[in-house]
């Protein structure tokens, strides 16, 4: 037999109410540790005082881009 426990004027089994505690103990700690949605970070605006100068600086931060991942 099982020990039983009256919650809310039901009987509940003993082996019911270890599930639920083990079920909301494991479940609350994987949400907890899955980590957030990944935030995409903005870039400042580019001050340039002609269209070249902007391609040169969008350009130039490609490359240094591609660099970083290179060497990773």
């Amino acid at each position: 037999m099982v020990q039983m426990y009256t919650i809310f004027g039901r009987q509940i089994g003993s082996h019911y109410l270890a599930i639920g505690v083990l079920s909301a103990m494991f479940g609350g700690s994987y949400l907890a540790t899955r980590g957030g949605s990944k935030k995409a970070t903005q870039a400042p605006p580019i001050n340039a005082s002609s269209p070249d100068e902007a391609d040169f600086i969008q350009n130039f931060l490609k490359q240094a881009d591609a660099e970083e991942k290179a060497k990773h």
